[in-house]
């Protein structure tokens, strides 16, 4: 008996077409979907502008001193007070 492999359609779509279809996807589906995209990627995909090399620097400064940590109410406060005229 011999057993008969499935036809296979191979499907070439664009970018655009691939991104119109994933929008189509109950929410859950298309966050596990760019979860997955987003796991495939290199930790950077590019650092530019040395934002990268900032934020280990001042993670670093945090580590090594952290009474200059600020609570999320005081950066809210700050920047509230920052935008009064």
């Amino acid at each position: 008996m011999t057993s008969r492999k499935p036809d296979i359609k191979i499907v070439h779509m664009s970018i655009d077409q691939i991104a119109a279809e994933a929008l189509l996807l109950p929410e859950e589906q298309r966050a596990n979907l760019a979860s997955r995209l987003l796991q495939s990627l290199p930790p950077v995909a590019s650092d530019s502008d040395d934002g990268v090399a900032e934020a280990l620097r001042r993670d670093a400064e945090l580590d090594s001193d952290p009474t200059q940590a600020m609570s999320l109410r005081d950066m809210d406060s700050h920047i509230q007070q920052r935008r009064k005229p």
